[in-house]
């Protein structure tokens, strides 16, 4: 990654004062390390008429990985390829913004013990980065910095110029010049900015990163036209956060506006902050959307298939369309959690008569699942290694066919949305895949051709322009000209198909 920031000056005010502000001698080449790599300050050019500093950073990827908690098992090749081969060393990101501040931290205060009246003055400044992403193009970089002041020069990198057919890419070159800002400023704005830009953390959001955006933040955020973006992005999304820093920025505003202190008006905006409802989980959205699923396909008799702790068919059970329903789970211990959660044994009698637990393998045929109006598969496939889907597959729409068949899995391309997983990892440390949704659509519909099923997709939960859903959902549909005996025949070479590659790798083990 590379910045640097320019200045002209006179004789009276010479160019090399940059040197004073930013701390860092124009003679000499530093090197400072960071937990990601090094940081180097070296100056291009050091004359009275101009001076230009430049920071370079060294991202070690390898370091990068080591600090991570470790991936989750079973995660897909490519993302953990990712996690060495990737644009951090090259592109100007949230890492480069953790550098300014940690290499030029006095500037960015606006101290100066040598020269304190320099740093409180504005000064001629040119800041150029050659390779930034940004998740929002051009027209994003210019509305982020012409509010502030700046005459901003952006130019989008091309994918190929071999191949100008093929557009451009996601980052941008970047130029800004201000004859009125003080360097304070101008690498706050920075510091905040270029990691909006990029839209993504690549470290731990934590809570006082809400101090760090305020701070930085000072006298220029609070009237922003982009705030709220800013602030979303800055804080990677995470909503709790967000709001808080919203909160304080509105009492910023409203205290200046009323030229008064924050502390006089700030018990009136946390009253009204109180009445915001909480997000919905994403489990809520997850079950709602499967009992929407089922009721529109009129389903009364229903298989939760992987079941787990019950949650589930406890919903089904408030439902008297329901008639039947059949919990079924490979673990013991999870089915004695369900039977618990669900009172089985307190259960009264008419109650009890429509539920039914019992273990099971979706990797192996099973007669008690034929008959079925509907089964669900709901945050169950990407727990099974990829081998063994066409197993499931077989199971449950070659062996017991029922009607409908629901089918939930998480959406990978979401994952850069949650603020607690690292880059490159999957939800869950049990999770053998996370499929993005041309690969959840492509199989989908494999399968669906196959076994003589129609399918529709659906999101769960809020959707995102860019990602799309948190989760993705498939609901099958068997055709109503299905002929039992056509798809028994295909169901049968299909199981003769898996039982000699099952023979295969028992012979290889």
């Amino acid at each position: 990654m590379f910045l640097t920031i320019t200045t002209t000056g006179t004789p009276e005010r010479p160019a090399t004062d940059l040197g004073f502000l930013l701390h860092k001698h124009p003679d000499k080449a530093q090197a400072f390390s960071t937990s990601f790599g090094t940081a180097h300050v070296l100056y291009p050019e050091a004359a009275q008429q101009r001076c230009t500093a430049a920071l370079l950073l060294e991202v070690d990827a390898v370091a990068l990985v080591r600090r991570g908690k470790g991936k989750g098992r079973g995660g897909a090749p490519d993302a953990a390829l990712a996690q060495y081969v990737n644009d951090r060393p090259y592109a100007a990101s949230s890492l480069l913004a953790v550098a300014l501040g940690n290499v030029f931290s006095s500037a960015m205060r606006g101290v100066c013990k040598s020269r304190p009246e320099r740093a409180a003055e504005p000064l001629p400044l040119r800041v150029e980065v050659p390779a930034l992403p940004a998740r929002g193009g051009p027209d994003l970089v210019r509305r982020l910095f012409e509010p502030l002041g700046w005459t901003v020069t952006v130019e989008s990198v091309p994918l190929d110029t071999e191949f100008p057919e093929w557009g451009d890419s996601r980052y941008v070159r970047l130029e800004l010049e201000s004859a009125t800002r003080t360097l304070a400023e101008a690498l706050r704005h920075l510091y905040v900015l270029l990691p909006v830009l990029d839209d993504a953390k690549h470290y731990w959001v934590s809570p006082d990163e809400v101090d760090k955006l305020l701070r930085a933040g000072e006298g220029w955020l609070p009237g922003h036209p982009e705030q709220k973006l800013i602030t979303s992005r800055y804080l990677s999304r995470r909503w709790s956060l967000t709001r808080e820093a919203m909160d304080r920025l509105e009492l910023i505003r409203l205290a200046e506006t009323d030229d008064s202190d924050v502390a006089e008006i700030d018990n009136a905006v946390e009253a009204e902050a109180e009445q915001e409802e909480k997000p919905t989980p994403l489990a809520v959205h997850r079950r709602e959307a499967v009992l929407t699923a089922l009721r529109d396909n009129a389903a009364a008799r229903v298989l939760d298939l992987g079941c787990g702790e019950g949650h589930l068919v406890r919903e089904l059970l408030k439902e008297p369309r329901f008639t039947e329903i059949v919990g079924v789970d490979v673990s013991v211990r999870a089915l004695t959690i369900a039977s618990r959660r669900l009172k089985l044994d307190r259960m009264g009698e008419r109650q009890a008569a429509r539920v039914n637990l019992f273990q099971g393998s979706l990797a192996y045929t099973d007669k008690r699942l034929g008959g079925y109006d509907a089964a669900v598969l709901s945050e169950v496939i990407e727990h099974l290694d990829l081998p063994r889907l066409p197993a499931l597959e077989y199971a449950v729409f070659g062996s017991a066919r029922p009607r409908t068949v629901v089918v939930t899995t998480p959406n990978v391309e979401y994952n850069v949305r949650w603020e607690t997983l690292p880059a490159g990892h999957v939800r869950h440390r049990d999770h053998r895949f996370e499929w993005t949704r041309e690969e959840f659509r492509a199989w989908a519909e494999t399968v669906a051709e196959r076994h003589g099923y129609g399918v529709e997709f659906r999101p769960v939960g809020p959707e995102d322009p860019e990602v799309g859903p948190p989760t993705q959902m498939a609901v099958f549909t068997r055709a109503a000209n299905d002929d039992p005996k056509t798809a028994n025949e295909s169901a049968k070479a299909n199981e003769t198909a898996n039982e000699n590659e099952n023979e295969k790798e028992a012979k290889a083990a």
